[in-house]
């Protein structure tokens, strides 16, 4: 497994991470021994980020994490949670009272003194033109209820304000094959401030498994159900915002680029990691079997050049005008 240093929380951690919302139940129904099984497995497999929010299945992902992190004492394992999201998107709800009271919680779900990072999780852009937001994020590192704080953001615009504030060390944002347009500027200015980045939705929320078709259909309390047209939240969570069959035709066209021994999942992380500046791609898994796969991507060789540029060719011809300037 590959590691890379998390910006100025200045841990290393895999280059390839879990993330959790799929064992909350945000995915369809999960089974938590399952889930278990599934979180030793990708430590076994190297991972030591987890990233996961006090929203998914109201807090069953913490305290499954919670369980995980007792039965895993003594090992370096590094967990992002998030907050905000539990009450309704209005700036007055963000005061240092609220955010106590939700580190709170999700210290107590996780079981430890202290979280490694919380993240404001996808807040309304006004946030980041409030310097008071950050200046009590800053108290409570100073209080020693968080080691570091970052931000969980839907926009590279969003990105870009946030990292303007000193105290912010990581940010996480949708960037997959899909979604290209944090490498336009946001990576490498997330660099140059040192701010780790943590690549969420990697796989498109499965599109870039190459396991769905037209006749896939999913559970009544999978997001992919239900969230298609931004329904219940931002749309771009939903395969990463691109039109379902759109992102499988795609998909199609990436297919004979997979090399011998290798799945189009681990092709689609690997893609990811061949930016330096993206610190870990969080995939999520349910299962033992996909968290081993998805951890294995960290293993391939870099994609050659005529990959790289026949992935580009894909984006710029068939994605791009659908949702390049939207997010």
């Amino acid at each position: 497994m590959e590691h890379r240093r998390l910006g100025k929380t200045g841990r290393t951690v895999s280059a390839i991470g879990f993330g959790a919302w799929a064992i909350g139940g945000g995915f369809g129904s999960v089974d938590d021994a399952d889930s278990m099984k599934a979180l030793h497995a990708a430590a076994d497999s190297g991972v030591t980020l987890f990233d996961t929010a006090d929203v998914y299945g109201d807090g069953r992902s913490e305290r499954l994490i919670g369980q995980f992190l007792r039965e895993r004492s003594g090992e370096a394992i590094f967990v992002a949670t998030k907050m905000g999201r539990s009450a309704p998107l209005d700036l007055a709800e963000y005061t240092p009272e609220a955010f106590r009271r939700w580190i709170d919680r999700s210290r107590e779900n996780l079981g430890v003194d202290r979280l490694d990072l919380i993240q404001l999780h996808c807040l309304p852009t006004d946030i980041y033109y409030h310097p008071e937001i950050f200046a009590a994020l800053d108290d409570l590192v100073s209080a020693g209820a968080i080691a570091n704080y970052g931000v969980s953001v839907e926009r590279v615009e969003e990105a870009l304000k946030a990292i303007e504030f000193p105290g912010v060390a990581a940010v996480q944002i949708i960037f997959n094959i899909l979604r290209q347009r944090p490498a336009d500027r946001f990576l490498a200015e997330a660099a140059r401030r040192d701010v780790g980045v943590l690549a969420r939705v990697p796989l498109a929320s499965g599109l870039l498994t190459g396991k769905m078709t037209k006749g896939t259909t999913f559970d009544p309390s999978d997001h992919r159900q239900y969230n298609r047209h931004g329904e219940a939240f931002d749309v771009g969570e939903t395969f990463a915002g691109v039109d379902y069959e759109t992102g499988l035709a795609v998909v199609d066209e990436l297919r004979s680029l997979v090399p011998a021994g290798a799945t189009l999942a681990q092709v689609a992380l690997r893609w990811i990691l061949m930016n330096g500046a993206v610190t870990s791609a969080i995939p999520g898994a349910k299962t033992p079997e996909q968290a081993r796969a998805n951890a294995a991507a960290a293993d391939l060789a870099p994609l050659p050049p005529a990959t790289m540029e026949r992935i580009a060719r894909l984006y710029e011809e068939r994605v791009k005008p659908l949702v390049h300037q939207r997010w």
